[in-house]
């Protein structure tokens, strides 16, 4: 798509399924990051090695903006129903580049609380830096398992990290609808070659001023 800036597609992949060195309950991992983790619940397994890749984007790859993108969590369509991906991110701005890509391009994106001071401890262990599952299931699940995945990079890092939660919104029924090609290519368009990307693209590529935003928007709500 004629993209101009350094980019990298990390895939995190593993196999699951049960065997001689399956994860065990009270099993104890060190991730890549160097972190280690308590294992109280097998089955927030797909955190464990979405951590180490963004672990892995931010001390191999020297990325400055992170996007992780998952079926992470079935809380996701409690949260924000089954037609909008939950976004969590350190990043206020770009929080609103992804809603309004959604807008763009049909992949809807809705906020969750990015709050790890108050919901980090969540995860608080007696024998290692963190458990890979919350304490309390009704305290926003979903903004705490990308909470997990943030913490391997650390809260203080300078960079963009971005987290959709795509569990819902990736399939109606029992067929896939491909949901989130499109909002990434809306979303990074603005880096690339492409006319129609650069249009699409909330990230400062296509010209508009907030005022020209907030008319166009209000025109919008009286034809609604």
């Amino acid at each position: 798509q004629g993209f101009k800036d350094n980019l990298h597609a990390v895939f995190c992949l593993a196999e699951n399924a049960v065997g001689p060195r399956a994860t065990r309950p009270d099993d104890i991992h060190v991730l890549y990051s160097g972190k280690t983790v308590e294992i109280n619940n097998t089955d927030a397994e797909g955190r464990l090695i979405l951590a180490d890749g963004v672990a892995y984007a931010c001390k191999d790859l020297g990325a400055d903006i992170i996007l992780d993108m998952a079926t992470l969590t079935g809380a996701q369509g409690i949260a924000t129903g089954k037609y909008h991906a939950a976004v969590l991110t350190n990043n206020e701005e770009w929080e609103k580049a992804c809603v309004k890509a959604g807008r763009n391009c049909g992949d809807l994106v809705h906020p969750l609380v990015y709050c790890p001071e108050l919901h980090f401890s969540e995860f608080t262990s007696a024998v290692a830096d963190m458990k890979n599952s919350v304490a309390d299931r009704d305290n926003t699940p979903s903004s705490c398992a990308g909470l997990f995945i943030a913490s391997h990079i650390g809260f203080d890092w300078p960079g963009v990290w971005v987290h959709i939660d795509i569990a819902a919104p990736v399939h109606a029924g029992e067929r896939a609808t491909g949901y989130g090609v499109a909002l990434l290519l809306s979303l990074f368009g603005g880096a690339s070659e492409d006319p129609l990307l650069n249009m699409v693209s909330p990230l400062g590529c296509n010209g508009d001023s907030p005022a020209e935003d907030m008319e166009r928007d209000s025109k919008r709500r009286r034809l609604v």
